[in-house]
């Protein structure tokens, strides 16, 4: 047994955010799309459940004990709500997105591991329970296990359908700098500056630019204090807004990946390689946004 399974990365087209509540949650509203690259899960038979990192940025999950990794605590919540016995297996998870880089790595890696794991092992879970495991991980987490274009509000779990839109040609951009999320919000609060409310959504966005002209009067309220923790979130923006090809950028999550929506693929293609160019050291990558890629 060897299967293996996409876990995309979520791009957060816009994002309002609330003041923190008492609860200490801030509400949100974001439109989220999902990228045709991402991480990827393989699972295979073993001794005993086990999990390994590979690829490009395993390194920068090596001070994370397996405890702590999202992919671990879904499976084993997944395998307590199991009756009886269950084959013992590995999951190596093929870590190509940067760690801390607002693309919900964590959670669509937690969320292609449940479907994973019952897909291969033939377990008998329905989507909506592994949709209640996967949002117990984290305010991404019901969004990132669907991992098809949504509207979050609230804390992230309430799901809504979204504009329809076709697949959206777009550069990803991340200058090598992380942004711990906590922080991001910690440095919101010092000086917040929006709310979550956002603009009445269309029922259609027919092509890339309606999309950026729709999305020009959404925001992302983290960007600033982004921004003002991590300079080069705010190089990237710059550059990206430089070139003719960009129609909108924006910064994705709490970043520091930032992205370009393009008019079409050849667009997306040609800003990249010219990217590269620019900035050899950062990590570049053409996608479309939409999904489910499945």
């Amino acid at each position: 047994m060897r299967l293996s399974r996409l876990a995309p990365a979520k791009v957060n087209l816009y994002l309002h955010v609330g003041r923190v509540q008492a609860d200490g949650f801030h509400p949100i509203s974001s439109l989220m799309a999902f990228a045709d690259i991402g991480d990827k899960l393989s699972i295979a038979a073993a001794d005993h459940l086990s999990f390994e990192v590979t690829g490009p940025f395993a390194q920068a999950l090596e001070g994370e004990s397996a405890a702590d990794n999202l992919v671990v605590k879904a499976a084993r919540a997944l395998l307590q709500e199991v009756r009886g016995p269950t084959p013992p297996v590995r999951l190596i998870l093929d870590k190509v997105l940067p760690v801390a880089a607002g693309l919900g790595g964590g959670s669509s890696d937690a969320g292609a591991a449940l479907k994973l794991m019952r897909d291969a092992m033939g377990l008998s879970v329905s989507d909506e329970t592994l949709s209640q495991i996967a949002a117990s991980l984290g305010a991404d987490g019901a969004a990132c296990f669907a991992a098809a274009p949504c509207v979050a509000e609230g804390r992230g779990e309430r799901l809504s359908p979204p504009p329809l839109f076709p697949p959206l040609d777009a550069v990803l951009v991340n200058p090598g700098a992380a942004c711990p999320t906590g922080a991001v919000y910690r440095a919101y609060d010092a000086a917040p500056s929006g709310d979550e409310h956002a603009p009445d959504l269309p029922p259609r966005l027919d092509d890339a630019q309606e999309a950026a002209a729709f999305l020009s009067y959404c925001r992302n309220d983290l960007e600033a204090p982004a921004i003002r923790m991590v300079p080069e979130v705010g190089a990237a923006l710059d550059l990206l807004r430089g070139e003719p090809e960009t129609l909108l950028a924006r910064m994705s999550g709490s970043g520091a990946t930032c992205f370009a929506l393009c008019e079409s693929d050849i667009e997306a293609e040609g800003l990249a390689e010219r990217l590269r160019r620019f900035e050899p050291g950062w990590w570049i990558k053409r996608c479309r946004l939409g999904g489910p890629w499945d």
